[in-house]
């Protein structure tokens, strides 16, 4: 049993009996509860300023303020696969996987990137969204598939090695390894919707913008 399941065994069933019976009593955690709190709270504030700067990253060279958000909507996808790999492998989740799940999130932008930029630059070619789509998915496929099991090729080393030295690791190789084997067949499957589902609202917004911009150039020269 992890120190983090005891803590919550604690809070959930002998702080509780303490305090009803000891209403005045006043409990605090301590060590590495202490630090983990704290560690916590940090990566938090961490999380946000890289996401931020991932979005800053992408939306400077690619021009767009929504193409980089579709690119990053495949982060989602990936911290639920880290979920579902520390539930596979049957250890908790602890500070070390959420390092490894802030690391995760700069990882899976990269096959979302592939398939996006191939599908950006098909459209400046002329070519329509659904058949840009396809194309891209088709040409993009074996580097986004090679590149994310080459990387938990490199990372299945560490989650098979049961020496006391890995297993401080495991949960960080864990987030990595799994969030980025679920995000990329998720990336292959959600992405050409979302990609579709963004075309076809800038398709809608852009003409309304269009007009509501001339009408305030014609009120504005009626009113000169």
């Amino acid at each position: 049993m992890s120190s983090g399941e005891v803590i919550e065994q604690l809070q959930a069933n002998a702080i509780p009996a303490l305090l009803q019976t000891y209403p005045d009593l006043e409990i605090e955690l301590k060590g590495e509860a202490s630090e983990q709190s704290k560690s916590t709270a940090s990566l938090s504030q961490g999380f946000i300023v890289a996401l931020l700067f991932i979005y800053g990253l992408l939306a400077i060279p690619l021009k767009s303020y929504t193409k980089p958000l579709v690119i990053m909507s495949i982060i989602p996808y990936g911290i639920l696969g880290s979920i579902l790999g520390h539930w596979f492998v049957g250890i908790s989740i602890g500070i070390l996987s959420l390092f490894g799940t802030i690391a995760l999130c700069g990882v899976v932008v990269n096959d979302s990137l592939v398939l996006v930029a191939k599908f950006t630059e098909l459209q400046h070619q002329g070519v329509k969204t659904a058949e840009a789509i396809v194309k891209a998915g088709k040409t993009r496929l074996r580097a986004i598939l090679l590149t994310s099991l080459t990387t938990f090729a490199g990372l299945t080393p560490m989650l098979l090695d049961d020496s006391s030295q890995a297993q401080f690791l495991i949960p960080m190789a864990v987030s990595l390894g799994f969030g980025i084997l679920f995000a990329t067949f998720t990336t292959l499957y959600a992405l050409p919707i979302i990609l579709s589902f963004q075309d076809s609202a800038v398709s809608t917004f852009n003409p309304i913008v269009r007009r509501a911009s001339a009408q305030e150039k014609e009120i504005s020269i009626h009113h000169s």
